[in-house]
């Protein structure tokens, strides 16, 4: 949803300078990123990233959630949907702890959004109406403009141009009427593509030219070159290609102002098909690759097909049958690739969802059943008068079986808590596993290639010793760029694991630490060559030791660590000790840590239905005992 944003820069810098480490502070750093954030939104994100460091820092909740608010809203901007999503379900979340119904109905709404501009319109409608409901008739007038547009995108989807056309319609008078320009900004640039969408070109380029000037002079740049693109496409339709070159320039210029790669990758297409429909094919198959080269770079799985797509396109027009087939292939291998990326993380939700929902009836099946015994307790207690030893044994009775109802009911929603963790762990795994195969095998052939091209490139040219000497240093570094990339791979899922096994993986780890870091690291295994461990157990085990020696390496200032890993197959348990000579930890503060890092060790460790016990002194070092069981 838009905001308001504030004015005067330099006085806010000013007093930025001055303020203490208050509440007033972290609303001088929001109220900055309100200037910035649709010019300038890198600079914007780092000053509410400040301002949510602070709240964090003053327990100052309100100041959290509105941080959350304004990420959600720049990331919308720069065409990442998926923060979006994120950081409006953690205002989300906030909003919901206090009960407050304003911002559990905007965070709903922008959840709604964004899913609906990742393309999963189904949960996009869903939520966005959800965010409708909780605000449509309480009083909130300030956002019915982007209630209105919510609606409006809505409709849009689902094809229903002339509710989405009345939606719009009212959002724009709802802008003017609160004199809302950004809101009535959006408003219009979404009504002149539904009117692009039913073919009525005229009235959706007339409304094209009449929001330009708004946008520029609220400096939105982002939704100024979203116009440009719009003419673009009406402008190439009609073979005016003079007017769709200016137009495709200027939003290839304002994209990459404010770094927004999904745009600019999506400009560089648009550039193709210009030039293809001027016949310069050269410039054409070159814009198409720089669109296809940004696609690759930012994981922007979308548009990488589609700039595939539009090169096999180009190609066919070149006559160059065999490149057009080629990346043809391409398109069609990339398109399936997403779509089943896109079922099987959709089928992933459905299993959660339906597991979860089977332990909540089972859960709900047990409180009725609580519930129902509870009555014949009372209905027992009025007969107890005339038989009251009868009536005090069968309440004694009673009450041992509700409190084994109870820990079943505790027992379920334990379960419960740990199949979405394992959920989440599983895809994490998975992702990290991918990611280290795309670099290793992809990335990693591709630089080795290079690397090669170059050493026979040497052998044939002649240099001066100058030119050598810097051509070497290329080699050097092309080499040095191939080492931390393998190391990167091995890090997000060691090959050494899945091939070799938990123990070797955890010498590996220990030596490479070792090199590396100026920690001085031993390993010490105990019987583990006798077991064969469970590729869960050794990611855990693996991920767990990892984490606990990062976090030496990064917070003990320690200068030994030990790591020892001791398998005993007659007490079925697997014993992992990490110990430093660091600083100590606070246990205490330890336990009660909102860390990610301590935080993701626990869970996994519960997952295996593992022990945990930390043991510091301060300056003495820390010592961490891990106890799983083997089966």
């Amino acid at each position: 949803m838009a905001k308001g944003q504030s004015n005067g820069p330099d006085s806010l810098l000013q007093q930025l300078t001055k303020a203490r480490e208050d509440t007033n502070k972290v609303h001088t750093f929001y109220a900055l990123s309100d200037i910035y954030e649709t010019a300038e939104p890198a600079k914007a994100i780092g000053y509410v990233r400040e301002g949510l460091a602070l709240s964090k820092k003053l327990a100052f909740e309100a100041g959290v959630g509105k941080g959350y608010r304004n990420l959600a809203y720049i990331y919308s901007f720069q065409a990442v949907y998926d923060s979006l999503v994120y950081y409006s379900q953690l205002a989300y979340e906030i909003a919901l702890k206090n009960a407050d119904t304003l911002r559990i109905g905007v965070s709903l709404f922008n959840m709604g959004e964004g899913y609906k501009l990742q393309g999963d319109y189904e949960k996009g409608i869903e939520y966005t109406l959800r965010g409708v409901n909780m605000l449509e008739g309480k009083g909130y007038t300030n956002y019915e403009a982007a209630l209105y547009a919510g609606l409006q995108s809505s409709y849009q989807m689902l094809k229903q141009y002339d509710k989405s056309v009345e939606y719009a319609l009212k959002a724009m008078e709802a802008g003017r009427k609160l004199e809302n320009k950004t809101s009535l900004l959006t408003s219009m640039v979404n009504l002149a593509n539904c009117y692009e969408e039913m073919k009525q070109i005229a009235r959706s380029e007339a409304l094209y030219h009449e929001a330009i000037p708004l946008a520029q002079k609220l400096n939105n740049a982002s939704i100024e070159a979203t116009i440009y693109e719009g003419l673009f496409d009406i402008a190439l339709q009609q073979k005016r290609y003079a007017d769709a070159g200016e137009y495709v320039n200027k939003s290839l210029q304002l994209y990459t102002g404010i770094d927004n790669r999904n745009g600019v990758a999506m400009a560089h297409c648009n550039m193709a098909l210009y030039h293809m429909c001027l016949k310069n094919f050269p410039q054409a198959i070159a814009s198409a690759r720089e669109g296809w080269r940004m696609a690759q770079e930012n994981q922007l799985r979308d548009k990488e097909g589609e700039a595939a797509a539009i090169l096999g396109t180009v190609y066919l027009a070149a006559h160059n049958f065999d490149s057009a087939f080629r990346y043809e292939d391409v398109s069609k291998r990339l398109t399936e690739q997403v779509f089943t990326e896109a079922l099987t993380h959709k089928e992933a939700e459905m299993r959660v969802k339906y597991e979860t929902e089977k332990k909540e009836a089972q859960i709900l099946q047990q409180q009725s059943t609580l519930q129902q015994r509870k009555t014949m307790n009372y209905l027992l207690a009025g007969i107890a008068i005339t038989l009251l030893v009868i009536a005090t044994l069968g309440y004694r009775n009673f009450k041992h079986r509700q409190t084994i109802q109870q820990q079943k009911i505790n027992e379920l929603e334990t379960e419960k808590q740990l199949a979405a963790t394992e959920a989440i762990l599983q895809g994490e795994e998975q992702e990290r596993t991918r990611l280290a195969k795309d670099l290793h095998d992809g990335l990693g052939g591709m630089l080795s290639g290079i690397k090669h091209s170059f050493s026979n490139m040497k052998e044939n040219l002649v240099m001066t010793p100058e030119n050598a000497q810097a051509f070497e240093r290329g080699i050097d570094m092309l080499d040095s760029s191939i080492k931390e990339m393998r190391r990167v791979a091995h890090n997000m899922m060691p090959e050494i694991l899945l091939q070799y096994g938990l123990n070797t993986a955890l010498k590996e780890l220990c030596l490479e630490m070792d090199r590396s870091t100026p920690l001085q690291v031993t390993y010490q295994p105990i019987d583990m060559d006798t077991v064969q461990f469970g590729q869960s157990l050794s990611v855990t085990a693996y991920r767990v030791v990892q984490e606990l020696a990062n976090n030496v390496l990064k917070h003990a200032h320690a200068t030994t660590l030990l790591v020892q890993a001791q398998a005993s197959r007659e007490d079925n348990i697997l014993q992992l000790t990490v110990e430093d000579n660091g600083k100590g930890l606070d246990i205490a503060a330890l336990a009660k840590s909102a860390g990610m890092g301590w935080k993701s060790i626990r869970n996994r460790i519960e997952l295996v239905h593992g022990k945990i016990d930390a043991g510091a002194a301060q300056g003495n070092g820390t010592s961490v005992l891990i106890e799983i069981p083997l089966s």
